[in-house]
């Protein structure tokens, strides 16, 4: 049935009734459904998923999705954001879909409530750290004992036996960046811990050829520690070999678990 859906772009812990204009996917207009100290930040839409074989089309939503809880913020405050696609919608066609969002809110507001007061005056940043590979295996190279003695016999053998001497080393690198890798994994992590309410460890990402990425999080940063963070990731940065990846802020959706509301199956 049409528009029997509701896109939820997000909760504010407000009773503000408003309407924030055209500002939603497809140019909906997106207003709020308070209801008992909670408000979801919604348009209109059929109760089915937004899909497109177009790449840019679905990037497009996404971009609008950010846009709108950007200006929701400025309007509401603190934003729990839900994730892109988030639609409830009702089987029974004598439960209005605006009623379904209130009963909702009021059947997990306790969630609700326990997640605004995690996030409020914090926003999401993500941290990488990555290292140069070529910079540290010659920094380790020089530096280890064992590699240099390997290189000095490697340097009075035949070319046949210094191409294996050449493999002993580069097995050798190998070993002692991946033990090293494990100190400064812990080293980082807490040295960014610091700062932070909370983090995620997020999968590393495959960078360029010349780099490793050793860390990958996601943090929740109170506004006023943000500054911190920063100059200790450039203390990081300034070490050689290493480099830091900084962004945000972003919505803290990686901090309210999964979105919390009920699937199609659930909605009676």
């Amino acid at each position: 049935m049409e528009n029997r859906g509701r896109y939820i772009y997000g909760v504010a812990a407000s009773t503000k009734a408003v309407s924030l204009g055209p500002i939603g996917i497809g140019g909906n207009e997106v207003h709020t459904i308070p209801y008992r100290g909670f408000c979801a930040i919604v348009h209109d839409c059929p109760a089915e998923p937004y899909q497109s074989s177009n790449e840019e089309t679905v990037k497009e939503w996404v971009r609008t999705h950010q846009g709108v809880l950007d200006e929701a913020q400025k309007e509401l405050g603190t934003i729990i954001p839900m994730g892109f696609d988030t639609i409830l919608q009702s089987k029974d066609d004598a439960v209005s879909p605006d009623q379904v969002v209130k009963d909702w809110l009021k059947e997990d507001s306790e969630r609700l409530q326990f997640v605004m007061e995690k996030i409020e005056g914090r926003d999401e940043y993500g941290v990488q750290i990555s290292y140069a590979h070529r910079v540290i295996a010659k920094q380790i190279s020089e530096e280890n004992q064992e590699i240099r003695k390997i290189r000095e016999e490697m340097a009075a053998k035949s070319p046949g036996a210094a191409y294996l001497y050449k493999q002993k080393v580069e097995r050798t690198v190998k070993a002692e960046i991946e033990k090293l890798a494990n100190n400064w994994f812990k080293d980082f992590y807490a040295s960014v811990k610091r700062h932070c309410d909370d983090i995620v460890v997020e999968k590393t990402k495959k960078t360029d050829r010349s780099k490793v990425m050793l860390l990958n999080l996601s943090c929740l940063v109170a506004r006023e520690k943000v500054d911190y963070l920063g100059k200790e990731l450039e203390k990081i940065n300034d070490i050689e070999g290493f480099s830091v990846h900084f962004s945000g802020p972003w919505p803290p959706y990686s901090f309210v678990s999964k979105p919390v509301v009920p699937t199609k199956e659930e909605v009676k």
